[in-house]
């Protein structure tokens, strides 16, 4: 959050103040009031609302992201190594073969890859993800086909029984997802509770899983178990990944590639 030139008002100052906190995980009143430009006591006002509202625990001298908020907000992610995610998607884009039904969760690192796709010729998608429909909606020689369910809003993607009910009508060659976390040990890891069957069941829906993601993400784990490393077919990852991990999911039986 860089400086701001004018007041804002009450709704936008707090958004500001809640993405800070997402971003860092924490923050103190003093460096919040000096970045928006508003004195202690406004601050500390909007914290105690936003903590009223459950998005954020205040703490001695500020305030933290609540235990349950770890993984960032969309826009963050979205800007968050754009540079790397491109060559990743192209990559998995690469592994694509003409005439397959592939199944692409959402995601900001899945959603990399739409763009390479437009010229593999008879392509069948099914998507969970409103985004990745809306973008694919220009690319008239693939066939998209949405698996229902429950709408969350915030990343625009549908849950719940209904989406695994329709995973069964179909069959799937190659499955590429996101990860909040990728870990030797812990496999392919998630933030959110209440989509962990959901996500479980996207991964195990064809007969290879490719997980798309940039180096940060093999440096933390989530708190839900999506995959054990021995479901991973295929890691895409960018060249700034740690060796040493690189290797140990080689260990595990991932293929690994780097770009």
């Amino acid at each position: 959050m860089s400086p701001v030139t004018e007041p804002l008002l009450g709704p936008k100052r707090q958004r500001e103040l809640l993405n800070y906190i997402r971003t860092y995980g924490a923050g103190s009143v003093t460096e919040m009031a000096r970045l928006l430009g508003v004195s202690t006591s406004t601050v500390r006002r909007d914290l105690n609302d936003l903590q009223d509202r459950g998005l954020i625990e205040r703490v001695h001298g500020g305030a933290a992201q609540v235990e349950d908020d770890v993984e960032p907000l969309r826009p963050i992610r979205e800007v968050a190594f754009a540079e790397e995610k491109q060559r990743i998607g192209r990559a998995a884009a690469a592994h694509i073969s003409p005439n397959s039904t592939v199944l692409i969760t959402g995601g900001t690192t899945t959603e990399a890859m739409l763009p390479f796709l437009g010229s593999i010729r008879g392509l069948t998608v099914l998507t969970n993800s409103l985004t990745v429909v809306n973008r694919l909606s220009q690319y008239s020689d693939i066939d998209i086909i949405v698996l229902g369910g429950l709408l969350r809003r915030q990343e625009m993607s549908l849950l719940g029984h209904l989406t695994i009910a329709g995973l069964d009508e179909f069959g799937i060659d190659q499955a590429f997802t996101g990860a909040f976390g990728v870990d030797p040990e812990m496999g392919l890891t998630g933030t959110n509770l209440s989509e962990t069957q959901t996500d479980r069941s996207l991964a195990s829906s064809a007969m290879r899983l490719t997980v798309l993601a940039d180096h940060s993400k093999l440096a933390q784990r989530g708190p839900a178990r999506l995959v054990p490393t021995s479901g991973i077919s295929r890691l895409i990852v960018d060249d700034g990944a740690d060796a040493a991990v690189l290797q140990r999911l080689r260990d595990a039986g991932v293929t690994v590639e780097t770009c």
